[in-house]
């Protein structure tokens, strides 16, 4: 029977049979696959889903590969089923089952109280609904276990949201909460899931600086990450895990932080032999070579002039830019500093305040807040772009990676964050325009949804030969995608300024040392990865005024 008890750690071996598998999606008791599939998740992940004290262990995997189901049992929120989901299981079963592992020490502390765990939740807005009506200020004097409330709230910059209705903050603002939330707590374990959604670089890297400083050497930090470089600078050992969404999950050994993501990227684990992805994902990028005079012949050219728009107390002035056909323009600033203000100013969504026409261009825009057409999403791509979605080329570059055919006969109300994510991005590329605007394409993605979404969007521009200004937070995902780039500088929500688009290199320079990081590039796939604050690498870099490096 499928789910009869073993002993062997790599006890999903039996659901990994693909032919059982389909065989079990097409039975016609489709309440029996739909119990089978947490039980495959529970009893793949606990194998080897093992924290150790003293350490931040970081988890990467697809979305619905069963990351947030791990770390629910971990904080002891779920109870392992051992897979009858027909007859539960008691704890004392349970204990059994898992004697002689790490997990049965694990479990009974947890069982007796000898460890407190806490999770700050994949989905913040549970945070705001159980919060609601209270303001920011009033919660963290009250869960102020470890008198951080101070400390924390200049890291985490809540000190000007202190008076406000936790109802009404941003999903920025609401996410650093919920993370202060849990690092004021007295815990043993600490767990997050997603802790850099909706923040931008700057705040993603005192979020985690923040997780860092919760390390005890008897403490459990374990992190649930998309933003590679967040991951890696947060971590000190990795653990992936692939298998099918949905339908099952495998989670490795640990591995140190440098080979488990690369390992995820090349989709093959040389400890099993076993490969899970049939391509390799690289990060190569290089400078824009120098023009020649025919080459700047049969460009496109194009710019914009200097513009200004004030949206009550906030100002933003953007100087005059120049861009090409066949580019893509990546915008690089804090949250507050006007980078979606200039999108819509581009989008023609607003009247610049110097009354200077914005040159007259077909544009697609793709907002940040993703509102689509209620209807299936065959209908939906029907309406907005029905003779792109039957191209053999728009299918072949940019439906098939984004998965988009699956989803077809799904309604959009029904679909994930992610899902919704993929088809915006869909019906922008879909319609003929001369710029494409693309507000943070890696919202709600996983991480090799982001890859695949980063190629899809360099891969159709350059072949489009159309232009494209993209606003992301991911920074692997932006130094990939771009030529070009934008800095804003600053107050956020005060004063701020746009520059003119800078080559890759000088702009990422300027942007990293306002951050004061550094960056160097992995020798394997040359992924940008975040140096420790003074190190050796870190200070060699600083010195030389190199924050940022192309490769070689």
């Amino acid at each position: 029977m499928l789910v009869s008890p073993k002993s062997c750690a790599l006890v999903v071996v039996y659901v990994l049979r693909n032919a059982h598998l389909e065989q079990l999606k097409s039975s016609t008791c489709q309440s029996h696959w739909t119990n089978i599939q947490p039980i495959v998740t529970v009893r793949t992940l606990l194998n080897y889903t093992v924290p150790r004290p003293g350490e931040v262990l970081g988890l990467v995997g697809t979305n619905g590969i069963g990351k947030s189901t791990a770390l629910k049992i971990l904080a002891g929120q779920l109870k392992p089923n051992l897979g009858r989901f027909n007859s539960p299981p008691d704890w004392q079963e349970i204990l059994a089952y898992f004697r002689g592992s790490e997990l049965q020490s694990y479990f009974i502390h947890l069982l007796e109280d000898k460890l407190k765990a806490i999770i700050k939740p994949q989905d913040v807005e549970d945070i705001q609904r159980q919060y609601d009506g209270k303001s920011v200020r009033e919660v963290l004097e009250q869960i102020d276990e470890r008198g951080m409330k101070e400390e924390l709230c200049v890291d985490l910059e809540l000190n000007n949201v202190l008076d406000s209705n936790i109802g009404y903050l941003s999903g920025g603002e609401l996410q650093r909460f919920a993370i202060a939330v849990v690092a004021m707590q007295n815990a043993d374990i600490y767990i997050f899931d997603e802790p850099s959604s909706f923040l931008d670089v700057k705040q993603r890297l005192k979020a985690a600086k923040v997780i860092r400083s919760l390390i005890r050497p008897d403490s459990y930090v374990i992190v649930v990450e998309h933003d590679l470089s967040v991951l890696d600078y947060l971590s000190d050992h990795i653990c992936c895990l692939y298998g099918k969404p949905r339908a099952y999950g495998v989670v490795t050994l640990p591995f140190s932080v440098r080979e488990g993501i690369n390992i995820f990227l090349s989709g093959f684990i040389p400890t099993e032999n076993l490969r899970f992805r049939d391509e390799s994902l690289t990060f190569k990028v290089v400078g824009t070579p120098q023009e020649s005079g025919d080459e700047i012949g049969t460009y496109a050219r194009y710019r914009y002039p200097s513009m200004a728009r004030t949206l009550g107390k906030f100002k933003l002035q953007v100087i005059e830019g120049e861009f090409t056909d066949s580019q893509i323009i990546v915008m690089l600033g804090e949250n507050g500093t006007g980078k979606t203000t200039f999108i819509k100013m581009l989008a023609n969504h607003f009247k610049n305040n110097s009354n200077v026409e914005i040159p007259k261009l077909h544009v697609s825009y793709k907002a940040q807040k993703i509102r689509l057409p209620a209807s299936t999403v065959r209908d939906c791509l029907h309406t907005k772009i029905r003779d792109s979605s039957t191209h053999p080329q728009f299918v072949t570059d940019v439906m098939k990676p984004l998965q988009i055919e699956e989803l077809k006969d799904r309604e959009v109300a029904n679909l994930s964050g992610g899902e919704q994510q993929r088809v915006a991005l869909c019906l922008c590329l879909g319609q003929p325009a001369d710029i494409y605007l693309i507000d943070e394409p890696s919202a709600y993605l996983d991480s090799e949804q982001r890859i695949v979404a980063a190629k899809v969007i360099k891969r159709f521009i350059l072949h489009a030969k159309k232009t494209a200004f993209v606003v992301e937070h991911d920074f692997i995902m932006a130094t990939y995608l771009a030529d070009k780039v934008i800095v804003y500088e600053g107050k956020p929500s005060v004063d701020c300024i746009a520059n003119s688009p800078e080559s890759l290199l000088s702009g990422m320079n300027l942007f990293l040392s306002q951050l004061d990081i550094t960056f160097r590039r992995d020798p394997t796939n040359y992924r940008p990865r975040i140096n420790k604050l003074n190190s050796t690498k870190d200070r060699e870099q600083k010195a030389a005024g190199s924050y940022y490096y192309l490769d070689d």
